[in-house]
């Protein structure tokens, strides 16, 4: 099983969500959150895509990297998660650096709020990886899906309404 950058991100935020998208329940196209993250990524610096290519490897796909300086460069709508978007950036390095590309960096880029932050790829990180791969897969193999988180970053999830009809707290599905 492939994983993905975004089986990354999802597993950091909610392991519910990361479960349902895994098993072809898919929300985004419904969240105007979700549409304007993707108009941003599409909108802002438009001459990239002619100076840096796409890569798509073992199941990650990268919008721009930049073979020269081997930069991979992430963007972003907003820093809230940032602590996630982060992790997504060093799985993206983790499996480059699996497939031979050594010494690569990230670029984690909020336009609207004109920050970029670098994002290395430690030995400890490499390790932890290790770990929250399997953690993934364990995840998304599970026959039931976990239950649901009751916090903040809920009410702006793609899957809020999915999660919150008229379902009893304890059940799963």
């Amino acid at each position: 099983m492939q994983i993905t950058g975004t089986h990354i991100h999802y597993y950091m935020l909610c392991h519910r969500k990361l479960w349902l998208f895994a098993n072809n329940i898919q929300m985004e196209h419904t969240s105007d959150i979700v549409a304007e993250g993707k108009f941003i990524h599409e909108t802002t610096y438009k001459n990239r895509s002619l100076k840096f290519s796409e890569i798509e490897i073992d199941g990650i796909k990268i919008d721009y990297y930049d073979h020269k300086n081997k930069v991979v460069h992430e963007i972003k709508k907003s820093n809230k998660c940032e602590e996630v978007h982060e992790w997504q950036l060093k799985y993206y390095l983790y499996v480059l650096e699996k497939n031979g590309v050594t010494g690569a960096i990230g670029l984690l880029e909020y336009p609207k709020m004109r920050i970029t932050k670098e994002v290395l790829l430690t030995e400890a990180d490499k390790k932890q990886f290790e770990e929250i791969i399997i953690k993934v897969q364990e995840i998304i193999l599970n026959e039931k899906c976990p239950l649901r988180l009751n916090k903040k970053q809920c009410r702006n999830c793609s899957y809020f309404d999915f999660c919150w009809s008229s379902e009893p707290e304890t059940d799963n599905i």
